[in-house]
């Protein structure tokens, strides 16, 4: 997708302002994660982003959890497409394990070649479907985040919220297995999120989704522009 004028302006000055910054996060790598209910516009984002990064002369990551490159794919067909009956449980350690694979295989080694790396998903997901959403006793889950991930943290989150009515208008009607849970499940879902932020607000930044897609890039720019 094309982005306009203005927001190629912006771009333009921000990369400005914040140039000598931009070498410093270059040197140790950076870590963002996009967050928020299906259908929130999310992937869109991290797209657009990466290609932002790119047309800097960054070198960038594009990764996604679960179905990272290698044992994430098969374990993302599992997760997403399984027709059978899967307890709560069994799938938050689904979860976890292509988690673990993908933090030790993938995330680490680029954050320590200096690489931007961009997550569609990641821990908060855990805890807002299989905590707020299943049931799954949060604190538990929370710890087991901090195993899988050998307690590495996003330097930012970014949380794209939009109602569920207009979320399921996005996703259509072929769905799966996760985007069938059902409206009062996604419900809590969106709730789950909202609490992370309130709880970690200086990781977790809320976007309103429900805006053009031009200009929720711009906020995209201007929350990384606030890194510290």
């Amino acid at each position: 997708m094309k982005i306009s004028v203005n927001v190629q302006l912006l771009n333009a000055l921000v990369y400005y302002r914040i140039k000598k910054d931009w070498v410093r996060i270059m040197r140790q790598g950076l870590f963002i994660t996009f967050e928020g209910v299906d259908g929130c516009g999310k992937t869109t984002q991290i797209k657009l982003f990466d290609e932002y990064l790119r047309n800097l002369g960054c070198e960038t990551l594009l990764t996604r959890e679960p179905g990272a490159k290698g044992l994430g794919e098969k374990l993302r067909e599992i997760l997403l497409n399984y027709d059978g009956n899967v307890s709560s449980k069994c799938e938050s350690f689904l979860f976890l394990a292509d988690r673990a694979q993908h933090v030790d295989c993938i995330i680490k080694p680029a954050l320590e070649k200096g690489i931007f790396v961009l997550c569609d998903r990641h821990t908060d997901s855990t805890i807002a479907y299989q905590g707020y959403g299943r049931g799954v006793d949060i604190e538990e889950l929370k710890n087991l985040n901090n195993l899988a991930t050998g307690e590495l943290k996003p330097d930012l989150t970014i949380v794209f919220d939009v109602d569920i009515e207009t979320s399921a208008k996005r996703v259509g009607k072929e769905k799966d297995r996760m985007e069938s849970a059902g409206i009062e499940f996604f419900e809590r879902v969106r709730k789950g999120f909202l609490e992370i932020a309130k709880q970690e607000p200086e990781r977790v930044k809320v976007i309103d989704s429900t805006q053009s897609i031009e200009s929720i890039h711009e906020k995209v720019l201007e929350l990384v522009n606030g890194l510290k």
